[in-house]
């Protein structure tokens, strides 16, 4: 007899891990059974995370001209997309850096992200960040990431000294799948960095993409290897493919499958959170609010080349759904759109769309 959504979603709050087969399930459930799907993953979901949504504002700290070369990533020195920045731009400055967080406090933002595009942080880099998270820590009550490529253990620690209290680093899809997207770096060397970040003493943030050509088998390794890691923030991305990288021309994720794939990653990590990320808005269009389901947060005021959903829009979504703001420490406050509306996009970004990472 198959097992219902609602019998999964019990096995997943009483702890076990789902199967292979039933995360096939999730994948494949017909489309007549989307609400009764995420009913399920919303009941996981509510139980550790109740109502409460957390947004998320990206900075991009140093743009362009990375040596690595992801096949999905318009910031690789390796790709001539249209539009890809020239060069490479130096990394903000600490007042810049500050500035930045507090446009992402004033969204009511519950975390802010400082991201360079490089294969690790060097040491002039890791003085900016550092500094820049020390001064953001004194000056208000936000929660701090930073993604900074490959780490060292010495460069983690740093980092957690400073007060940057989430490292990210995306495993990306399944180790076997990896070296058809990568060739300059290893999986095995991403899950390395996030072990780094872990014994270090920060928080570990570490997803992946839909849409990079890989199997069924793929992501449910993903889904998996970061169960293994015991991560605690997973983001789902969904391929935005650009013109001039490897991906260009890669069909864009189906909307009913999207939301199928945040409902897997759900079951498989019960207690995480977890993030609907770069390619929520062109992927979704207007089926982004049932996203909420599964998911407990998102990114808002953009990505790091590419725009996407003003604070105002986003506080209208979570205000409309019925749901609530978590900031820092738990504390809640209702969505306020009109309190936003002002609010400027954050980083740095060119003036063509780029892709997302």
């Amino acid at each position: 007899m198959t097992m219902s959504w609602s019998e999964l979603a019990r096995r997943a709050l009483a702890g076990e891990v789902p199967s292979r087969d039933d995360c096939r399930r999730v994948l494949h459930a017909p489309v007549d059974e989307t609400l009764a799907l995420l009913d399920a993953a919303f009941t996981v979901r509510k139980h550790h995370w109740g109502r409460r949504v957390s947004l998320h504002v990206l900075e991009n700290a140093k743009l362009g001209a990375c040596p690595e070369d992801c096949g999905f990533c318009s910031q690789s020195s390796k790709h001539q997309p249209e539009g890809s920045p020239s060069g490479e731009a130096p990394i903000e400055t600490v007042d810049e850096l500050v500035a930045g967080a507090r446009r992402a406090h004033a969204a009511r933002a519950k975390r802010y992200c400082m991201v360079t595009a490089t294969r690790g942080p060097s040491t002039r880099d890791l003085d900016v960040i550092c500094e820049a998270a020390q001064r953001i820590r004194a000056e208000m009550n936000i929660e701090l990431c930073a993604s900074l490529g490959i780490l060292t253990e010495a460069k983690a620690k740093r980092l957690a000294d400073a007060g940057v209290g989430r490292f990210n680093h995306n495993l990306e899809t399944s180790e076997r799948h990896y070296g058809q997207i990568v060739s300059t770096h290893t999986w095995r060397d991403r899950v390395h960095t996030v072990q780094l970040a872990k014994a270090a003493g920060m928080e570990t943030c570490c997803g992946g993409i839909v849409g990079l050509g890989e199997h069924d088998d793929d992501l449910i390794d993903l889904a998996m290897s970061l169960r293994e890691l015991d991560v605690d923030s997973v983001p789902v991305n969904f391929l935005d493919a650009r013109p001039g990288t490897p991906l260009a021309g890669r069909p864009q994720v189906d909307p009913q499958y999207a939301l199928r794939a945040l409902c897997m990653f759900r079951f498989v990590h019960p207690r995480t959170d977890l993030r609907v990320a770069g390619g929520r808005e062109l992927t979704l269009r207007g089926l982004q609010v049932m996203a909420l389901y599964p998911a407990n947060s998102i990114f808002t005021q953009g990505y790091l080349t590419t725009g996407g959903a003003s604070a105002r829009a986003d506080h209208e979504l979570i205000r409309d759904a019925g749901f609530e703001l978590e900031l820092v420490g738990g504390e809640t406050v209702p969505a306020d759109p009109d309190a936003v509306s002002a609010m400027a996009p954050a980083g740095r970004r060119p003036s063509l769309p780029q892709a997302r990472d």
